[in-house]
């Protein structure tokens, strides 16, 4: 498969928006280690090749063990995740797969008892972006 096409020298103005959106997150002040996992969760769920592959790789660099990645795609059938990072992870898989889970109150219940609300919006963020991410990556056919 080849890259269909060089989004990011076609529109640079749009490429440089989206990293203006990792600027703020990396000063978001969420842990590294939790928004990669987010990254890569969400790149799963969409099947980008490039994403998982990139994330996986800097969430290696961010501490993460090969056990906590080898499992992220079955996270709730393991005890390798704190509650924190699975009221983040079950988010993820909500706002990515938006349609079918219309983001239900008990989720958005359960990121209050962990974060703030500047955190919970700072995640989102996260979200909305390796979503955003993701769309360019498989819609162009980005492989790692």
């Amino acid at each position: 498969m080849s890259t269909r096409i060089e989004w990011a020298k076609q529109a640079p103005e749009a490429y440089k928006a989206m990293i203006g959106l990792e600027q703020a997150l990396a000063k978001s002040g969420l842990e590294t280690s939790l928004l990669e996992l987010i990254r890569l969760r969400a790149s799963q769920i969409n099947g980008c090749a490039y994403c998982v592959n990139m994330h996986a790789n800097d969430a290696r660099k961010a501490g993460e063990t090969e056990a906590r990645l080898q499992t992220l795609s079955v996270w709730q059938e393991t005890r390798f995740f704190s509650e924190r990072e699975r009221a983040a992870l079950d988010w993820v898989e909500s706002l990515t797969r938006l349609p079918e889970s219309h983001a239900p109150q008990h989720q958005f219940d359960a990121l209050r008892e962990h974060f703030s609300e500047t955190e919970i919006v700072n995640l989102t963020l996260a979200i909305a972006t390796i979503n955003a991410w993701n769309r360019f990556g498989v819609g162009f056919a980005m492989v790692p």
